[in-house]
């Protein structure tokens, strides 16, 4: 692919005198030859643009570099734009429609076109499978699940029953979709009576669930996992929650039953959300934190109980001088004993 091609694909600018540079890969800076593309976002690792072995750079508009033989793509967000690189670059493998011999499809389930069914796969009764889909070896798919189009399940997944999936979903390794909500009461001699789990998981277009996840179906309604999300692995959704648009949960986070997360929010890896709480839109709560109550949109927060963000930081750099602090506190107790007693050793 021609340089100049790359930089329409990606939306970049090139040089006139670069544009006829043939490129036929993407790579790191450190792991780049020669007719590759590469980026530098992290202004930490500048250094290495003036070693890396590939043929052209995403730099952020109005950025230059030294090296007059490297070709410069000047980009809004080199990040962004080496991504659509690597996505040009390695195309998702095309597949052959196929149901594996060994794999149980019942006859009343609805096949689209195009779809592949792996080994050992069960697809349960009123199952509707859009065209396109393909899932791999030993899925199992209960009864009244819809899958949309293009989708595909990967190994171990289960998709409890009703579930329903939307269209260009991914979802790894051993996730389970479905599952019964952690709901019980207490019985009048102090045993735990189950609650009947009787709602569904609605999964929209385009979202990814990592290898591992559980998403509890609602105990009545829905839970709901909204268009654009991306969930990381072993992420835990308990049941009736919703989780907006684009908003993307990282792994190890956990929501309580019932939390409603908004859109374009940033769960950081084992963030922690209490039941029936609201968490608005572009809320980042960071790693390792964990929230008690309603977070207000655009907020920044971090911590166990968490508060705002730059609170937190300037609360654990006080931690860190707790010791100076308390030897110092004992010096002025002592000078202020001293001057009370009228000592003139104050």
């Amino acid at each position: 692919m021609k340089l100049s091609e790359l930089a329409r694909l990606t939306n970049a600018r090139v040089e006139e005198k670069f544009k006829d540079i043939d490129i036929n890969g993407a790579a790191g800076l450190d792991d780049a030859e020669p007719g590759h593309v590469t980026f530098l976002a992290n202004p930490r690792y500048t250094p290495r643009v003036q070693t890396t072995r590939a043929s052209a750079v995403y730099l952020v508009e109005g950025s230059e570099t030294e090296r007059e033989e490297i070709a410069v793509l000047h980009a809004r967000d080199p990040y962004l734009a080496y991504t659509r690189a690597l996505r040009l670059f390695n195309p998702e493998p095309e597949f052959e429609p196929f149901i594996h011999p060994s794999a149980v499809v019942d006859p009343s389930a609805r096949l689209g076109a195009g779809v592949a069914v792996g080994a050992c796969s069960v697809v349960g009764r009123d199952v509707t499978v859009g065209e396109g889909v393909r899932i791999f070896p030993n899925v199992t798919v209960y009864d009244g699940v819809t899958i949309g189009e293009g989708s595909v399940i990967h190994s171990g997944v289960a998709l409890r029953e009703g579930t329903v999936i939307g269209a260009r979903v991914i979802v790894h390794n051993n996730a389970v979709i479905g599952s019964d909500g952690f709901g019980y009461a207490k019985d009048e001699e102090g045993r735990w009576l189950k609650i009947p789990q009787t709602g569904r998981v609605v999964v929209e277009d385009d979202v990814e669930i990592g290898a591992g996840t559980t998403i509890d179906c609602a105990s009545v309604g829905e839970t709901r996992i909204a268009r654009g999300a991306k969930i990381d692995n072993l992420v835990q959704i308990g049941h009736s929650c919703t989780v907006g648009e684009d908003s993307l949960l990282c792994a190890q986070v956990g929501l309580a039953g019932s939390s409603r997360i908004g859109r374009r929010v940033i769960l950081a890896g084992q963030a922690g959300v209490a039941g029936h709480l609201e968490i608005g839109d572009d809320v980042v709560l960071t790693a390792k934190s964990a929230t008690s109550h309603n977070v207000p949109a655009g907020r920044v927060i971090s911590g166990i109980p968490a508060f705002d963000n730059r609170e937190w930081l300037r609360s654990t750099a006080a931690f860190r001088r707790l010791g100076d602090m308390q030897r110092t506190l004992r010096t002025l107790e002592a000078r202020l004993a001293a001057l009370e007693k009228g000592s003139p050793e104050a």
